[in-house]
């Protein structure tokens, strides 16, 4: 797909964004992590952030962000369980959109984040239509993968720490599919 992108590109003089590589992206969400900042000053402060990756952008613009301030702040990455490449496993087909791509995100590296979390598409699923029932949260599978691994910090840093994740979009694309079937 790549290959052929680069392809038209070549043909019709269109200008690529290449998202794994733009460093641009990286920049753009370093806002949100200081809205974050911003909007929960604590105390407690922000304990930990985790975030669904897919070209790492958003994870490392709001990480970095929130790193600056709070250097102890615990940083998840999240991935599908079916494709677990960043947990040391397979490539694999999913069905949770914007991640899980079968490697590592060109811009991600190790000493970017502190552990790996791989959230099975089913619990991802699952909590996403939990959360719009239960929370109003109307939100895809990439959120609900979001959603289970903060509540997996959360459970194991206990009372007094916060937990930041991200709604990644809203469920209204989902509505069709197999999600809100």
């Amino acid at each position: 797909m790549m290959r052929r992108a680069a392809e038209i590109t070549a043909e019709t003089g269109a200008f690529a964004t290449d998202q794994f590589n733009n460093t641009d992206m990286v920049d753009g969400y370093r806002r949100l992590g200081e809205e974050l900042l911003d909007q929960l000053p604590g105390p407690p402060p922000i304990s930990a952030f985790c975030s669904y990756v897919g070209t790492a952008g958003c994870f490392l613009g709001v990480s970095r962000a929130l790193t600056a301030t709070l250097p102890a702040l615990r940083r998840a990455v999240v991935e599908p369980g079916e494709s677990a490449v960043l947990s040391g496993g397979r490539p694999g087909i999913h069905h949770i959109e914007g991640g899980g791509i079968g490697r590592r995100p060109p811009q991600l590296s190790l000493s970017d984040y502190d552990e790996v979390i791989a959230v099975p598409e089913a619990d991802a699923f699952q909590t996403a239509r939990q959360a719009t029932r239960t929370e109003g949260i109307f939100s895809g599978p990439s959120t609900g993968a979001n959603l289970v691994a903060a509540l997996d910090i959360a459970r194991r840093l206990g009372p007094g720490h916060r937990v930041v994740t991200i709604q990644v979009d809203s469920g209204l694309k989902y509505l069709a599919g197999q999600l809100y079937s």
